[in-house]
């Protein structure tokens, strides 16, 4: 196994880690605080990520939009592509600000949605849209099956009705992508998703949340009520195919859920970073050259967190690799964000302790990283629906063997 990052992806590596540090660093605190505030300085950002995605041979750099899985086509040879590259960048993005590496326009993570499912006539025509996600209802959280969203056909057109909560870049986004069952009789192979274009009538957005963390990103509580859909917006397959079942719109979450670990990664690496700067100036060695039983307790600590986060940093980097070969990623997806999510936010809220009243204080970003953090263990599938997911592909057992 060759365990080191390719060494085309070192531009983008490098832009993106500029990028935290000169422009997400300095602003975080500033859109912390002004919650539901459009970060302004990020359009000229995506002006030039745009620049450099249009002349780039495989997409350009920073957060990439994702690429679908089994654009290898499952032939031979190593190929390391989009999964990967927006996964490399989205954690030196996170090393800056988690919620402002959400707010980037036309990076949502809708445009994942549409990269796993979309046919190749809706991939040109929407390609640069900037998409949000909804999946989550009132009554349906880590289990998407359980959506109550519907889609009914009605001549050139499908009619949505249903609410959805706690969508990311709801209301700053051009589109949002719309899960909703066309036949809720027939289970979780009628689930279909849909894209409906910001403006679309009988499409509100009710309300903006309060949140703990990712201030400085939306996320929004969208009613739908009537709302007309063009039929050549529905991605992917009409047919409700009890065979395939949900399967079609779960490629999504193969997608995203590398990426989401790898956010968790940026943030948690960054919490270390800076605890580890905090620790050495007060004169405790952090070098590995003594044996844990003989090193001072904080020490021993920080060098167990690393381990750690090492640990979900290869992880990640597995389940974005066979997602650029063609291979089935489900299980390693799973376990790299139920790793991913769990360690970015046991390191972050540890450094907060070691670090004490630099820690909790908002002189240092430890604090708020601790809180952005959380949200990274939850959304995409909580810690739990992973675990279920990770046990089922062992076992080899289906959803409704294993609940």
């Amino acid at each position: 196994m060759n365990l080191e990052i390719p060494k085309k992806f070192t531009p983008i590596v490098r832009q993106a880690r500029q990028v935290a540090q000169e422009v997400f660093r300095p602003i975080s605190r500033k859109y912390d605080r002004a919650e539901h505030a459009y970060p302004k300085e990020l359009d000229m950002f995506a002006s030039i990520m745009d620049g450099m995605n249009d002349g780039a041979p495989d997409g350009g750099a920073g957060a990439g939009k994702l690429a679908r899985s089994g654009d290898n086509g499952g032939g031979s040879g190593n190929r390391n592509g989009t999964n990967m590259k927006t996964v490399l960048g989205l954690t030196e993005l996170c090393w800056g600000d988690v919620g402002l590496a959400l707010s980037i326009p036309r990076q949502g993570l809708g445009n994942s949605a549409i990269a796993a499912v979309a046919s190749e006539q809706q991939l040109a025509r929407l390609g640069d849209t900037w998409a949000a996600m909804a999946i989550t209802e009132p009554g349906a959280g880590s289990d998407s099956a359980a959506i109550r969203t519907t889609a009914r056909e009605d001549g050139d057109h499908y009619v949505i009705n249903g609410e959805k909560i706690y969508v990311t870049a709801g209301e700053r986004a051009n589109a949002v992508v719309v899960w909703a069952s066309l036949n809720r009789n027939k289970g979780r192979a009628a689930i279909k998703s849909f894209v409906v274009e910001k403006g679309t009538p009988g499409m509100t957005v009710e309300r903006l949340e309060k949140k703990l963390g990712i201030r400085a990103s939306d996320t929004a509580a969208i009613r739908f009520e009537n709302c007309r859909v063009p039929k050549e917006n529905l991605l992917g397959d009409p047919e409700i195919s009890v065979d395939k079942g949900f399967a079609g719109a779960m490629q999504t979450f193969d997608n995203t859920r590398p990426v989401v670990a790898g956010m968790a990664i940026g943030v948690a690496r960054a919490a270390l970073e800076r605890t580890l700067e905090i620790v050495e100036r007060t004169g405790i060695d952090l070098s590995y050259r003594s044996q844990t039983w003989t090193q001072p307790a904080v020490t021993r600590e920080l060098h167990l967190l690393e381990a750690e986060l090492e640990a979900a940093r290869l992880l990640t980097l597995r389940a974005a690799w066979m997602a650029d070969n063609g291979l089935p990623n489900s299980k390693e997806a799973s376990m790299a964000k139920a790793k991913a999510g769990r360690v970015g936010n046991t390191i972050t809220l540890r450094c907060v302790e070691l670090c004490s009243s630099l820690g909790y204080g908002e002189t240092e970003l430890l604090e708020k990283w601790a809180r952005d953090s959380k949200i990274l263990d939850i959304f995409e599938g909580t810690q739990q629906i992973q675990l279920l997911i990770i046990a089922r592909r062992l076992l080899g057992k289906s959803s409704a063997e294993l609940k």
